[in-house]
Formats: C-alpha cells, sequence, structure tokens
C-alpha cells in the first residue's frame, strides 16, 4: 500500500532541503524566508547567542537562514557552526560545550532537522511522521572516507535519531546518488543506463542504474541499481584548497617563531589544516587552542599574521571567510580570474587566483572522482559507451573541470543537469511516497 504523501529530507554538509510528494507525482519542496526572498535551499547552520546579562539563562539558537541573518546583525558574536554532517562518522565528537552548555551531536543535527520539519508543517499541513533521509555511499571522517562499515553504520544511528528527536517516528534511508536517479527519472519516456553524480559539501556520490518507463511500470521494487560508490571529495575540499592558498600563507602558514630554547621553528601547520575544514573551524575556538595561539603570537617573527589568525578565530569570522572563498570559487566558474579579498583582520588578504591555478590545487581530487567512477563502471561491468546518459547534480557539478571529467570520459552530448541544490530531496520525497 503507497503513502498518501511522501516527505524526503537532504540533510547536506552545507545546504539542506525538504520535499513533498503527492499521489498524482507531484513535487513540492518548502521554502525558507531568506532577507526579502524565499529560497528553498536551507543552510545547514547554527547560531547560538548567550544571554550576557545571566549566563544561566538557555541560549538563544537559529538555524538555516536565520542563523545567517543573526550572525551578521550580531557583527559575528555569538558561536556559528557549520557542516555537522562531516563529524557523523567521527568517533572523536560526541559533544561540545556552547557558552557553558552541552549539546551533543545529534542535539545540534535535531535543531536543523527540526526546523526544516517545522517548515513543511506549516506550509503543508499535518505531514505524518515517516521520512526518507538521503545518505552518501560512505561518510567523511576528516579528510577522508569512512571505509569500516561499523563507522558508517555509526553515522547512521546518530542521523535516526536526530531525525526522531527532531519529530519524526519513521526514518528510512536511500542513497543520495539513487533519489536524484528516480527525480531524473521523471522526464524520460524511453529507457536509459543513467550514471548518476551527486556532489555535495562534503562527498561525491555515483550510481549506475537503468531507468525509464518499462521500470516505472513495474511498481514491484526498486529500479535495476548496478552499483553505488563515492569519496570524500566535493565542494568543501576545493575550499580548502583556496584557503591553503589564498588566505594561510598571510595567517602564519610557513611563517617562522622562536622556541624558549632560542631555536626557530616553523609555526604549527596542523592549525591551518583546521582552517581548510570548515567543519573543524569553529572548533578552533577553545580555550585550550586560543592559549596555544597566544603563545605562538609571542614567538612569532611576523606576529600580526598570527594576529589576523587570532582574530579570525577569536571573533567567529569562519563564516564571511567561507563567502569570500565561495563567491571566487563560482567566479573562476565564469572568468579565467577572480581577485580574493578578505577585510575585517589586521592584515588586509587580496590575492589573484586564476581558473589554471585551481585547477591545478584541485588536481588529486579530480583524479580520486575519475578513479572512483571507473572503479564504479569496472565493478560494474559496465564500459562508458554503454552509458546512455551522465547526470550530474550538486554545486560543484556546475565546476568546468568537473564537467570536463565526465566529458572527457563519456562525451560532452551525454551530459544532463537539473535542480542542483534540490534534486536530492525531490527523489527521496518520490522514494518515500512509493515505499510500502
Amino acid at each position: 500500500m503507497h503513502r498518501e504523501i511522501g516527505i524526503g529530507l537532504d540533510f547536506g554538509t552545507t545546504n539542506s532541503s525538504i520535499a513533498i510528494a503527492a499521489p498524482d507525482g507531484s513535487c513540492s519542496l518548502a521554502s525558507f524566508a531568506d532577507g526579502e526572498r524565499g529560497t528553498t535551499t536551507f543552510r545547514s547552520v547554527l547560531h547560538f547567542i548567550a544571554d550576557e546579562e545571566d549566563r544561566r539563562r538557555p541560549l538563544t539558537v537559529v538555524a538555516g537562514p536565520r542563523a545567517i541573518a543573526s550572525y551578521l546583525e550580531s557583527s559575528a558574536s555569538g558561536r556559528f557552526i557549520q557542516s555537522l554532517k562531516s563529524h557523523l562518522a567521527s568517533r572523536l565528537f560526541e559533544e561540545t560545550f556552547i557558552f557553558g552548555w552541552k549539546y551533543t551531536l545529534i542535539d545540534l543535527i535535531a535543531i536543523i532537522l527540526a526546523e526544516l520539519r517545522s517548515a513543511a508543517r506549516e506550509q503543508f499541513g499535518d505531514i505524518g511522521g515517516a521520512v526518507c533521509l538521503g545518505r552518501p555511499a560512505h561518510f567523511v571522517i576528516g579528510a577522508d572516507a569512512a571505509t569500516d562499515e561499523a563507522l558508517d553504520e555509526l553515522a547512521l544511528g546518530r542521523l535516526r535519531q536526530a531525525a526522531e528527536k527532531a519529530g519524526f517516528t519513521e526514518v528510512r534511508f536511500e542513497f543520495e546518488p539513487v533519489a536524484a536517479a528516480y527525480e531524473y527519472e521523471r522526464q524520460l519516456d524511453h529507457d536509459e543506463l543513467v550514471l548518476i553524480g551527486d556532489f555535495g559539501g562534503g562527498t561525491s556520490d555515483f550510481c549506475l542504474i537503468e531507468l525509464g518507463p518499462s521500470w516505472r511500470g513495474r511498481n514491484a521494487g526498486p529500479r535495476h541499481i548496478l552499483g553505488v560508490d563515492g569519496v570524500p571529495v566535493a565542494g568543501g575540499r576545493f575550499d580548502g584548497k583556496l584557503v591553503r592558498s589564498l588566505v594561510a600563507p598571510r595567517l602564519g602558514l610557513g611563517s617562522l617563531r622562536r622556541s624558549e630554547l632560542g631555536k626557530s621553528l616553523p609555526v604549527p601547520a596542523w592549525l591551518y589544516g583546521k582552517l581548510e575544514r570548515w567543519e573543524d573551524l569553529s572548533f578552533l575556538k577553545s580555550p585550550a587552542t586560543m592559549e596555544t595561539l597566544k603563545q605562538i603570537r609571542f614567538q612569532a617573527a611576523e606576529p600580526r599574521r598570527i594576529e589576523s589568525l587570532i582574530r579570525l578565530v577569536d571573533d567567529d569570522l569562519g563564516y564571511a571567510l567561507y563567502r569570500a572563498i565561495e563567491r571566487t570559487k563560482l567566479e573562476l566558474s565564469d572568468l579565467e580570474t577572480s581577485r580574493f579579498v578578505f577585510k575585517g583582520l589586521p592584515l588586509l588578504i587580496q590575492q589573484d587566483a586564476t581558473r589554471a591555478g585551481f585547477e591545478a590545487m584541485i588536481a588529486p581530487e579530480l583524479a580520486a572522482l575519475g578513479d572512483c567512477v571507473d572503479r564504479l563502471l569496472a565493478q560494474s561491468g559496465v564500459g562508458p559507451a554503454q552509458v546512455d546518459r551522465v547526470f550530474l547534480t550538486g554545486g560543484s557539478s556546475l565546476t568546468p573541470c568537473v564537467r570536463a571529467l565526465f566529458a572527457h570520459r563519456f562525451g560532452v552530448e551525454k551530459l544532463r543537469g537539473g535542480e542542483e541544490l534540490t534534486t536530492v530531496a525531490r527523489g527521496l520525497a518520490l522514494t518515500a511516497l512509493a515505499a510500502d
């Protein structure tokens, strides 16, 4: 028996969305106020504000576009947290303290999921308690994939608990590229063997699947999925490379300090590894790390660079830096050069970036994407010529060198794209609608 409606929720590293599918095949996305306009993408971010007069009072917390507005209105005070999905498979992150209040990872994610559910209920009425949540082929741990099945199960368990805490009573999962396939299939009037590529903020995931009218008409089970695979390479890694090239040297990477014994030593590189991963940046603002940074500033040969790093962390300017990096990355999709500018620190950061330089930076990541696709084809016993269509979705699918990678393997005439930030949510809703 099919459900009356299907709810699909795509909880992403950078963006999230929630969709509702109706029996007639229509699919609607919940929208969210974003300043004077509306949006169907919900930034996966939180902003915490403490009561300065009484720290014993519970914190004020807002999520999504309202969190960004709150962060900007408060001149970056409070605590801004993003990229929570990237911690789901890590046993190192169980909980954190925000202005003295303890929050588990599940608590933090549940706040975002509850906001998405609340928006859907306000706009569509009673949506019930069942939801289909997207999941990557493998969750991310730092810069790596959770190749240990137990860690993937840990991540799924945490995500399920967060969804239940947010008010959902029945939770099922579907691979994100498979969900994107179901959304793509709606436009087909013939059968195709399709490679789906879903490029998120933390992972890029692929599936090889047979789609079309003859599969839709069976209604007897899932489409013929030949294989699913993924890698921890996506928009966040591309951003990190730009941070390392354009920002980190101006904040002290590669500079020297003098130890207590008078030795000349490099400023610890691990600090800049954290800077490159948005999911880690807000957690640099711990008492121990801040004390380390102040000591390094005292020892540094170029103290203004370290002072700029301290200001970036202490003033919670990670989101502003992220937006500036993202702006440069997007400009390089259309232009050959972009001028990166970041103000608000003791040192003004201005650097020219070129598309050729950016593509050289991310060459290892592009190779990893290609290797993953080749592995999936080999495991499925399918050659590139046998693939009828390549459907690419997600923000990084618009990056010219990413599209070129697929055009080279399959031919540019086979490439298709669509609603890059909401395809997965629509597909999850369709999957939920058909669930028994």
